[in-house]
């Protein structure tokens, strides 16, 4: 903690890291002209580069508390993300560039300096291309996993790198430089002061034309950009890049730029921008290392040349130590004088080699001159001396140390202007190392005469013309004959190479292809068949590359063939599978699709492509997009927009699509089919081909339609059987309550009729009567009784649930009736105290009649629910587009329908419902058809008594 301590960096200069790295979040904020990204670039993280950079390794746990410190402050002021997605994205910017400050420092040596084109390519390389990986991957799936803005991992990713890298190569080069070089003092001419403000004018004025849209395209900023690069190096190229860049932002926050726009461009526009910044600041940074690395290889040249006018000085000090071995001789032979370095390699000098009675010559051969060598030398300079010409040879000489070197010695005459001889130069090459390679060149093309003929190909040698003179073993005992042996009466060598070891059927094409490339001097190569010593063919690829002199003429033909004949079989044995494999595809009986991971369809099987009436290629030059011209054209109008959603949706996440939907045949008749796609993906997982099958199911859904109308009318039978039971028991129970009280009341008018009226009599008939009476009603109680449950079960609720219940409990009616259903409900609702149950056989009841409605209706099949606050009530509307109603009250009567094997009842119950809830029910005529049914419910329901 002590050691952490005390690397702390000052104050002053954390606090003005934490500013600039806010401000910086400021400016990436004003840049993020694409609504639901939030992504754009992201300067914070080349400031942070560079002072992990330029900061040593122990001060770097400071430098991350100030980041992240300045990262939560811009959250709070600029991003307002969740705090622990905002920690997550902080601690993906702070291994970017603890990542890229380990690898710039590890691979260039600090301190780092951006000087050459080297250090900065690899920089950028590092800080731009490698680095922001780290962050995009952490930001991206920090957005994915909070669900900030809807994004997901795949889409925000790209945005995310770029974007880091766009902020890397505009701030984290530039403030090195600037840290390095802004710090020496700028000495400049008047003339530079001059060409500096005429530069800044233009640049001013082009950036300003160019990025408001006045001129064509942005980058026409370049050259101006490129000259300040160029003429004033990294410091010219930070001042553009900073004005540059400001000036980018003003005009693109403002939305005069050209790379604002529409919502539909933006995202584009948003790439753009940062490809534009991006390319200018690496260009500029190359353009300012070439500069600078220039001008210093000018300075080093100017060095050179004065360092080479000094060399020229020593150069008559260093003639005599000159690398050779020079002597001179009397016209006679004598030896005279040896230079410095013959006498230091023998040890000795002229005078100290003379013998009595033996000429000097003769004494220093003897002496000096390998015994093997010595008479060979001896008689080739005294043939020189005689007569007059010079000579050349090659001996060995013996060094002082007893060592002897060869030599090459060669010796010119120095003649008067008669022509008489003066005196002899000699000189001696020491070629000992020389002599040694060749040896050694010899031994290693011996090596490669054994490698030739184990090398595990055939190799051969034709002449300029073509005749074959050379065969390597291997090639010898493929074909068991030789070269020599290619003899024949009337034939060529090659022709009679070709009449015995190539097939017969490839004979012509292979002379044909050997005279073609002997004319052109052109590359051979091409596949044929040679028979093998045991009479089997066998197929080869042969290629040959010519060899030429220094004039360019071709001295031989150097070919090479090696035996493809396995090969072959496998590829053919592949080719044969890919063909069972694309006629399975081809025949099989459902129709197969296959598009690009973007879903833009690549293939069609013949199936499909009978059954939609027409090829793939005839969708493009449409302006629509192959996908979305196919859904256009054959998918229903009323499937499409479904078809399209959830189809996106896979395309989107990569999960398998599957769906029913009606799809228009060649003929113009829309037919069932089921869909079903799922991508193909590499051994990374990504997506590499969506693969799609569609089934003809309209047979299945026909068959599915005739059973539940079969069912329907078995449900209406047994509805009306129950209802003729229910009918018998209510007449037999009310029968004999109502037939009690008709006869009492006949007994009371007896006796209120008599004289005088029997009034006691007549009471306690009354009193009969009553009971009677009480006795039916009870009978009427338990019939509501079977319509109705207690009010007691009623509990506090919203209707949006129950709808979205009822909703899905006929989403499969709705679907096989072809109708859709559309749900509006307010998002503030009240509650209310409803039995719930009771309120689903309502909607349902309503929900059922509403489609119904539909069946005569060939367009516009919606049943459209809305429901909404109304004074103290909650209302809920059903809606249909059918032929409507006459009677709208009535048609609430028990026992009357307009359908023709309806009962009566369904909407009887359902005011009853309604109405025992406090509520009421009733209907109008829908605009401009149709019916609506509307109930409302009371938000403080009392219980019906």
């Amino acid at each position: 903690m002590e050691r952490v301590w005390s690397h702390r960096p000052p104050f002053l200069r954390l606090a003005l890291f934490f500013l600039a790295y806010v401000l910086a979040c400021g400016f990436a904020q004003s840049l993020a002209i694409v609504p639901g990204t939030g992504i754009s670039i992201w300067p914070p993280g080349g400031l942070f580069i560079a002072t992990l950079v330029l900061a040593s390794r122990p001060s770097w746990p400071w430098w991350i508390l100030a980041g992240c410190l300045g990262e939560m402050f811009s959250n709070v002021l600029w991003f307002h993300s969740p705090q622990a997605a905002a920690f997550l994205i902080y601690v993906g910017n702070a291994l970017e560039a603890m990542v890229a400050a380990w690898l710039v420092n590890r691979t260039l040596k600090p301190p780092v300096r951006l000087e050459t084109l080297q250090e900065v390519t690899a920089f950028i390389v590092i800080s731009a291309g490698v680095a922001p990986a780290v962050s995009a991957t952490i930001g991206s799936a920090t957005l994915a996993w909070f669900s900030i803005q809807s994004q997901s991992f795949l889409t925000a990713w790209p945005l995310w790198w770029i974007g880091d890298a766009t902020g890397v190569l505009i701030v984290a080069p530039l403030a090195l430089v600037l840290f390095h070089s802004w710090r020496g003092k700028t000495q400049l001419s008047t003339g530079q002061w001059v060409e500096a403000a005429v530069l800044a004018l233009i640049f001013l004025g082009v950036a300003a034309l160019s990025l408001s849209g006045y001129l064509p395209f942005a980058y026409i900023i370049m050259p101006p950009l490129l000259w300040a690069a160029v003429r004033f190096e990294f410091k010219g190229a930070a001042v553009s890049l900073a004005l540059l860049a400001l000036i980018t932002a003003v005009f693109t926050i403002t939305g005069a730029s050209q790379f604002a726009g529409d919502p539909e461009a933006q995202k584009h526009n948003q790439v753009m921008l940062q490809l534009f910044l991006a390319i200018s600041a690496f260009s500029a940074l190359i353009v300012a290392a070439i500069s600078r690395q220039h001008q210093l290889a000018v300075l080093s040249l100017r060095q050179s040349v004065e360092a080479l006018s000094e060399r020229e000085r020593e150069l008559s000090q260093l003639v005599d130590m000159v690398p050779v071995q020079i002597r001179r001789l009397t016209p006679k032979g004598e030896p005279v004088f040896f230079n410095k370095r013959l006498i230091d390699f023998f040890g000795l000098d002229v005078g100290d080699m003379d013998q009595p009675g033996t000429s000097r010559l003769s004494s220093v051969i003897h002496t000096l001159v390998h015994p093997d060598d010595a008479p060979r030398l001896l008689e080739t300079v005294h043939r020189a001396l005689a007569s007059g010409d010079p000579f050349s040879i090659k001996y060995r000489m013996r060094r002082f140390d007893g060592a002897y070197r060869w030599v090459d010695g060669r010796a010119e005459p120095l003649q008067d202007q008669n022509g008489a001889i003066v005196q002899w130069y000699v000189i001696s090459v020491d070629i000992d190392d020389e002599m040694r390679a060749q040896e050694a060149l010899r031994n290693r093309e011996h090596e490669l005469s054994q490698l030739v003929d184990m090398v595990p190909s055939l190799l051969w040698r034709l002449s300029p013309d073509g005749a074959p003179t050379f065969f390597n073993k291997r090639l010898i005992d493929f074909l068991g004959l030789d070269v020599a042996e290619m003899e024949k009466p009337g034939m060529s060598r090659l022709s009679a190479l070709i009449d015995v070891a190539v097939h017969p059927d490839d004979a012509r094409s292979l002379a044909e292809a050997l005279n073609h490339s002997l004319v052109t001097g052109e590359r051979f190569s091409k596949q044929y068949r040679l028979r093998r010593a045991d009479g089997v063919y066998r197929w080869v690829k042969g290629s040959a590359e010519p060899l030429r002199d220094e004039n360019g003429e071709i001295v031989q033909w150097y070919g090479l063939s090696h035996d493809i004949d396995d090969q072959l079989r496998v590829e053919e044995a592949l080719r044969e599978r890919e063909r069972s494999l694309w006629q399975i595809v081809e025949t099989l009986p459902v129709m197969i699709d296959c598009a690009a991971p973007d879903g833009e369809p690549v293939y069609r099987n013949p199936q499909l492509r009978d059954f939609l009436g027409y090829k793939l290629e005839e969708l493009d030059g449409t302006g629509k997009s192959r996908l979305a011209g196919t859904l256009d054209a054959g998918v229903h109008p009323d499937d499409l927009a479904d078809v399209k959603e959830k189809y996106a949706h896979s395309l989107a996440t990569g999960e398998p699509y599957a769906r029913r939907h009606r799809l228009r045949r060649f003929d113009g008749d829309y037919r069932w089919v089921e869909t079903r796609a799922a991508p193909m993906r590499d051994g990374e997982g990504a997506i590499v081909q969506w693969n799609v099958i569609c089934l003809d199911i309209d047979g299945e859904v026909q068959a599915q339609e005739e059973l539940r109308l079969t069912q329907e009318g078995l449900a209406r039978a047994g509805q009306a059987a129950s209802l003729a039971e229910l009918s018998a028991s209510i007449a037999h129970e009310v029968n004999q309550p109502l037939a009690a009280v008709v006869a009492n009341s006949h007994a009371c008018q007896r006796w209120l009729m008599a004289d005088p009226p029997n009034m006691e009599r007549a009471q306690r008939t009354v009193e009969r009567i009553i009971r009677d009476a009480n006795s039916a009603a009870e009978v009427v109680s338990r019939i509501r009784a079977l319509f109705k449950q207690s009010a007691d079960r009623r509990v506090q609720t919203t209707l949006s649930s129950i709808i979205d219940e009822v909703r899905s409990l006929m989403a499969d009616e709705a679907w096989r009736r072809r109708v859709r259903i559309d749900v509006e409900i307010d998002g503030s609702l009240p509650s209310v105290a409803i039995d719930r149950i009771q309120i689903q056989q309502v909607l349902i009841n309503l929900i059922r009649n509403g489609i119904e409605a539909l069946d005569a209706a060939a367009s516009d099949r919606v049943v459209a629910i809305r429901s909404h606050h109304v004074g103290n009530a909650v209302q809920t509307e059903v809606r249909d587009l059918g032929q409507g109603i006459e009677l709208p009250e009535k048609m609430f009567d028990p026992f009357f329908s307009t359908k023709e094997n309806g009962m009566g009842m369904g909407l009887a119950i359902c005011r009853s419902i309604v109405e025992l809830h406090g509520g009421r029910l009733w209907a109008e005529k829908n605009e401009p058809r149709g019916a609506a049914l509307i109930f409302t419910l009371p938000i403080e329901t009392k219980a019906a008594p």
